[in-house]
């Protein structure tokens, strides 16, 4: 749709899966967030209806993929359905945990590819750009046929373990597929990597069989995009302690902690688990093993970024990023 850019405006809206984050990120902007009413029929189907004008307006709708997961994905689909119908200038969708993202490929036969599923149904309702945030395969951007700005929270946790000093730090990742990942992480440390041999017999199940690399007398920092059930970092941290490490850390973006995760976290060895607020964590995950940093200085200034036609990976620029 083509719109006048002197008569250019920002509006910023959040869907009801975490409206705090939305408010730290139009504190980041200057702005308030806008109003919507949002509400559900006895069957279940949701109702969303903005309550201010969106016209010609650059609109940035936040929406998490936290639980309950589905219903998110739909209110999201359905906010970016109606931005359209009332005539909005650009729709960007800001999704700090991009749901599905396990789902990138045919592991079997007759799988579904999900994470390509979500990104067909972004687009079809109406989406013109997404701004995302350490997703689980960066290939999943190849999955849009619209603009993507794929933002990292590396740095952000890179900077934190720095300023704990470790002298004698080694960088692990809990399987091969987050090689790259925690290699850029271990760089911004100047430490060395090592890697653990995993093996996914099911799903949220997982064996360790090997360490590649030097860990012993090392403080380690295991190094994920997300945690979940926390199985394999529980089963890393166990083959770690056997291979004499000094202390072990947890660095993730993304804190599901599904089920009984924290109660794991709890009685394990590990020192500190450092997480981004993509998430909001439930009310009875509560440690003091947990260190939450905020994602939403860095989607504010990606916003503006995209808002001025700036571009993003100057942000990450001198990080090894880009």
């Amino acid at each position: 749709m083509k719109y006048n850019k002197s008569n250019k405006r920002m509006m910023l809206f959040s869907g009801s899966s975490y409206p705090g984050l939305t408010d730290k990120i139009a504190e980041g902007l200057g702005i308030n967030a806008g109003k919507v009413t949002r509400t559900k029929f006895k069957n279940g189907e949701i109702y969303v209806k903005f309550d201010e004008s969106v016209r010609g307006a650059d609109v940035f709708v936040v929406q998490t993929c936290c639980e309950p997961v589905s219903d998110n994905i739909m209110e999201l689909l359905i906010m970016i359905d109606a931005l359209k119908r009332a005539s909005a200038g650009v729709i960007n969708a800001v999704i700090p945990h991009y749901g599905y993202a396990r789902q990138d490929k045919k592991a079997e036969g007759r799988e579904s590819i999900s994470a390509k599923l979500f990104a067909n149904l972004l687009s079809v309702a109406g989406m013109d750009r997404a701004i995302l945030v350490d997703l689980h395969s960066a290939t999943i951007q190849g999955f849009f046929d619209v603009p993507v700005d794929h933002v990292t929270a590396i740095p952000i946790i890179a900077k934190y373990f720095k300023e704990k000093e470790i002298k004698n730090g080694v960088v692990v990742s809990p399987d091969v597929g987050g090689v790259k990942r925690a290699s850029i992480f271990a760089k911004r440390l100047h430490f060395p990597l090592a890697i653990l041999d995993k093996r996914r017999p099911a799903p949220n199940m997982a064996e360790i069989e090997h360490i590649v690399g030097d860990v012993e007398g090392k403080e380690v920092i295991i190094f994920d995009d997300m945690i979940d059930t926390g199985g394999t970092i529980l089963k890393a941290i166990d083959m770690l302690i056997r291979h004499r490490v000094k202390k072990v850390y947890i660095g993730a973006t993304h804190p599901i902690f599904s089920g009984n995760a924290i109660e794991e976290f709890e009685n394990s060895r590990v020192e500190e688990i450092v997480v981004m607020d993509t998430i909001p964590l439930n009310k009875e995950c509560k440690s003091d093993k947990i260190k939450v940093l905020s994602i939403a200085p860095l989607l504010a200034k990606t916003i503006k970024k995209v808002y001025y036609y700036k571009s993003v990976s100057e942000l990450f620029k001198g990080e090894g990023l880009v």
